[in-house]
């Protein structure tokens, strides 16, 4: 079973190929450039380094959100192009769900947690001994009610993703609990974890046509929800036009 893997839900961008059990290549960057410069040749280079047939893969495992808008529609987008071009099935694998597999048979109680800004994260709880069990389902939270949970909790925790970074002092700050981050090697999204958790997905049946993907993005975009904002307070002009006015964005 060979499943490539395809991560572009945050900063970094990740590709890699699973192969029984293996990972056979993994290439990841984490740096100030968008995914549509890197993704497509950070495939490339995995292709040619394992002198791979894409015909030979059984499925294509995408880093389906929540995350970076931008990020998810470059993922998708290549990850179903990809599917529709070489006729293979799409493995819709959640965000944190594949974060919180970054660290399989850690014995506490895993918390993933991505920054959504504003003292918001994505974040989810998982026990991942023998294999990923959801405790509490996907979303969007405060960064101080979840501090809040985990304390009426009362077990040992351990953080990952930049949401853990970034928020630190905050949960030093407000938990009573145990509680541990995850080193760097494991603390960002992973493309092999994704097409790692894929495969586990595929021999379940959770398949899907390529052309029927959509990315989870689990709120609206800033602009969508700043243009909402304008309107309801009357301050918009040219809506036809698609302008959200005082973003410079257009839509």
């Amino acid at each position: 079973m060979k499943i490539l893997g395809i991560e572009s839900s945050s900063m970094a961008a990740s590709a890699a190929v699973v192969a029984d059990d293996i990972t056979s290549a993994e290439y990841t960057v984490n740096f100030k450039k968008t995914h549509s410069q890197t993704l497509l040749p950070m495939i490339d280079a995995i292709v040619t380094m394992l002198e791979l047939d894409l015909a030979e893969l059984d499925a294509i495992a995408i880093s389906g959100g929540p995350g970076s808008f931008t990020g998810l529609r470059i993922g998708s987008a290549t990850a179903k192009g990809l599917g529709m071009a070489l006729d293979k099935p799409l493995i819709h694998v959640p965000t944190l769900d594949a974060l919180a597999y970054n660290l399989y048979g850690a014995s506490a109680l895993l918390c993933p947690m991505m920054d959504a800004r504003r003292n918001q994260v994505y974040t989810g709880l998982y026990h991942c001994e023998k294999d990923l069990r959801v405790i509490k389902p996907g979303g969007s939270m405060d960064i101080g009610a979840l501090a809040e949970e985990l304390n009426r909790r009362g077990e040992t925790v351990i953080f990952l993703g930049d949401g853990a970074i970034a928020y630190r002092e905050i949960l030093k700050q407000q938990l009573l609990i145990p509680h541990q981050y995850a080193p760097a090697h494991v603390n960002g999204q992973r493309a092999a974890s994704v097409a790692a958790l894929g495969a586990i997905y595929l021999t379940q049946g959770r398949t899907e046509a390529a052309a029927d993907h959509r990315p989870d993005y689990m709120r609206k975009a800033q602009a969508e929800r700043e243009l909402e904002e304008a309107r309801r307070q009357g301050k918009t002009k040219d809506l036809a036009a698609g302008h959200s006015v005082g973003t410079g964005e257009v839509l």
